[in-house]
């Protein structure tokens, strides 16, 4: 069993914690807002009242925070993890940031005597609370290996995809391909709805046939009730398809639909609905399409 840092109690960070805790590691959890840690506390984990005190003498330390600027405080801030790990320490970023800085951090981290290993996920809170997320983990080979038990604690589908960094670029991928289909599945349900079909019972059988999806399954009934109570905040799928298009024009690669689509969630997130889940973008469809209920 290890001893666990675990940096970030959030709607992701919560059950995976809880998760570790249950499993029998020592995990002491840290968030900026402290009534967060509870659930972890209830189950077996302790509370720190600083970065520092969750991490001294942790053998890993697990990070689960919104954005870059975000995981560059928590690991090179003052008083951070950099500072405060023990030499030798795993560190696994969860969070979902710049392919580059991952890249950079990788280095910090070296040259203070760490590793890093960037780990996004995707499975959204559904699948943290029922530890079937999907892990993508970028850095060194051996650090994966040391790490996979973990992995297995939280997650469902675990694959080391390359060097420092590899993780957060599929990563990226994943949010472009999520969120083309879920712009997709939001035209498709008002464009059924405006010819007055049973549109539960059309995406019964389209779920059935090669439009079946992941997203279908899951975000159907959001957008049949118009219930978008955050699975994964519009605003952070706002973020990522930022980091997804500034990487690909980097890289010269053309991504006309995840334009399109980065466009549309950037609405999303202009008129006030980046708090909602990101199935969410159904209301930019109605509203487009002079049909919005409010």
């Amino acid at each position: 069993m290890s001893t666990i840092a675990f940096i970030g109690l959030g709607i992701m960070g919560s059950p995976m914690a809880v998760h570790l805790a249950q499993a029998g590691h020592d995990v002491r959890g840290y968030n900026r807002s402290p009534e967060k840690t509870a659930p972890l506390v209830e189950s077996g984990g302790t509370a720190a009242g600083s970065i520092a005190e969750a991490v001294g003498g942790a053998d890993v330390v697990c990070v689960m925070v919104p954005d870059s600027p975000d995981v560059q405080a928590v690991l090179a801030g003052e008083g951070g993890v950099f500072d405060s790990a023990e030499r030798g320490a795993l560190i696994i970023d969860f969070s979902s940031i710049r392919p580059d800085v991952t890249v950079e951090l990788g280095k910090q981290a070296q040259e203070k005597g760490l590793r890093l290993l960037d780990a996004p996920v995707s499975g959204g809170e559904a699948g943290a609370r029922n530890a079937v997320l999907s892990i993508m983990v970028g850095g060194d080979a051996s650090d994966f290996e040391q790490a996979k038990p973990l992995f297995d604690t939280v997650g469902k589908t675990i694959v080391h995809v390359g060097p420092s960094g590899s993780g957060q670029t599929v990563k990226a991928a994943n949010q472009l391909i999520v969120a083309a289909n879920i712009e997709a599945l939001a035209e498709a349900v008002v464009f059924l709805e405006a010819y007055g079909v049973d549109t539960k019972a059309a995406l019964e059988v389209l779920g059935g046939g090669l439009a079946g999806s992941k997203v279908l399954d899951q975000k159907e009934e959001n957008m049949l009730s118009r219930s978008f109570d955050p699975g994964f905040r519009i605003e952070l799928h706002h973020k990522d398809l930022g980091i997804v298009t500034a990487a690909a024009r980097e890289a010269g690669v053309v991504i006309p639909v995840g334009a399109v689509v980065a466009q549309l969630m950037a609405s999303a997130k202009a008129v006030g609905d980046g708090g909602l889940d990101h199935s969410g973008l159904l209301r930019g469809v109605e509203r487009l399409s002079g049909r919005a209920s409010d």
